[in-house]
């Protein structure tokens, strides 16, 4: 335990070196400008001793090495659209660092298919300069307009057309960072095949800052299809939707989205869909199909065919841009409606393998019937992705004590179907305790290991992602 008078001498030392490397404008210190980036979109909330802007690696370098002489915990973020806490500070002193001012495109190459990028530049702004190319890249968060990229790398976010063209890790081909230690790493190559040498892009995507911090992203682009099709499709209950998922990913056409909501969900957001939205539907499925403009009939045909399951009530297809956002307006529409309704609610996005979503979306109605507990569902279906939502008041202390016991079993269920627990919002501080019950011993111990290996004193967003003893769990 450091003596308080102590902690405040070395973090005095540590401010006045801080000033040395940046400029004024670079650094907050007054504790009101810091406390807004000591929160990200979860309920959590904590101090930064001070936040660092750094406009370039060489500066992201000398401040890792200023944290680690002065033993200061570092959290680097972005625009703080995460939902588990993963960027907020604990008790001991942190510097945030943000990376919201490294937003430059360095390099687009479309004869390589490639894109190089500051880890500060935002998702759309990716997709903007890579359309005007031919290109995009393939990770769509809901938040894509104002989450960066290198949110995107730290929680493996992906969206929608993940099902089709997969997560960051899959469209990532090299990177540049800082380790806890100070030094400058840089992983993968700008080919699309090598295999010099251990993967550790695919390491560091997905890691929450615990690793090392990414001052630069090389991103693998994908050729934009020439045509789409956007359709929507109504079910009688959500088993029956759920068998639809399980149908349509069975067959050869693989859609490009194919989103799941649940009764529950289609209720919330019917203030905004006004009429559009069958009185009797009890899910509905949202559904793109990219392509050859000439062979896209045939490829609907073949996802209509096994969406008309045994509960389908019917299908609509959008057939301007107005009408396809529309469609998609909905499903838009339903986070914001959630927090309205429930502003505490626990949102946890599991996953389990397509074939036994029908199975999970059974489990989710007896658990909901069980402990009187509203659970509304939906996500990312051809996945298996979907996002549990337990609506709950938290003032009231036995709906708050019945969702904690359901939410355990909700958890049991997911690990029993062979599921895991996060698959794009990250693990952060909300779901660190949990993460023993779906990995081993072992597993744990080497991923400390590797933990120490590039943060040696443990710098790097202390406390997050991995229980802290695995040998207690």
């Amino acid at each position: 335990m450091i003596e308080t008078g102590h902690c405040h001498a070395l973090s005095t030392a540590f401010l006045n070196q801080l000033g040395s490397l940046l400029e004024n404008s670079q650094l907050l210190t007054d504790p009101a400008d810091c406390r807004v980036y000591g929160y990200d979109n979860s309920t959590l909330q904590g101090q930064p001793l001070a936040v660092a802007f750094p406009e370039s690696h060489s500066q992201v370098v000398s401040i890792v090495q200023a944290c680690r002489e002065h033993h200061i915990a570092l959290i680097a973020r972005g625009q703080g659209t995460g939902t588990t806490g993963a960027t907020v500070p604990g008790s001991d002193p942190t510097l945030i660092l943000s990376l919201q001012r490294m937003q430059r495109i360095v390099a687009l190459r479309p004869d390589d298919r490639l894109m190089i990028v500051e880890p500060g530049v935002t998702n759309q702004a990716v997709q903007t300069a890579a359309e005007a190319q031919g290109f995009f890249w393939p990770p769509d968060p809901t938040s894509a307009a104002i989450c960066t990229i290198g949110g995107n790398l730290a929680y493996n976010s992906a969206g929608p057309r993940a099902v089709k063209y997969g997560t960051p890790r899959d469209n990532t081909l090299a990177l540049k960072a800082v380790t806890g230690a100070g030094e400058t790493l840089h992983t993968g190559v700008q080919t699309t095949k090598g295999v010099v040498g251990y993967d550790l892009t695919r390491l560091l995507i997905g890691s929450e800052g615990t690793l090392a911090i990414i001052t630069e992203a090389t991103l693998k682009l994908t050729p934009l299809q020439p045509a789409k099709r956007t359709l929507r499709a109504f079910y009688r209950d959500v088993h029956s939707a759920a068998c639809a998922v399980s149908a349509i990913m069975a067959q050869p056409v693989v859609p490009c989205a194919l989103e799941f909501m649940d009764g529950g969900a289609i209720r919330m957001v019917r203030p905004e869909a006004g009429d559009s939205l069958p009185d009797h539907a009890g899910a509905l499925l949202m559904i793109e199909v990219d392509g050859i403009d000439s062979q896209l009939d045939e490829l609907v045909d073949c996802i209509l065919a096994a969406a008309k399951v045994d509960g389908n009530i019917g299908v609509e297809a959008a057939s301007s841009r107005e009408e396809v956002a529309a469609l998609w307006s909905i499903r838009k529409a339903l986070s914001p409606a959630l927090r309205r309704v429930a502003p505490k609610k626990i949102n946890e996005d599991v996953v389990v393998p397509v074939s036994r979503i029908p199975e999970l979306v059974t489990r989710l109605e007896q658990l909901s019937r069980r402990y009187a507990i509203q659970i509304v569902n939906f996500g990312h279906a051809g996945n298996g992705n979907l996002h549990v939502n337990l609506m709950y008041d938290p003032s009231d202390s036995d709906q708050q004590q019945r969702a904690g016991a359901c939410l355990e079993e909700v958890f049991d269920a997911v690990l029993q179907m062979d599921g895991t627990l996060s698959g794009e919002h990250g693990i952060g501080l909300v779901k660190r305790d949990w993460v023993g019950r779906e990995l081993d011993k072992t597993s744990l111990r080497l991923m400390q290991a590797i933990k120490a290996q590039f943060d040696p004193d443990g710098i790097l967003n202390p406390g997050k992602t991995l229980p802290a003893n695995p040998e207690t769990l």
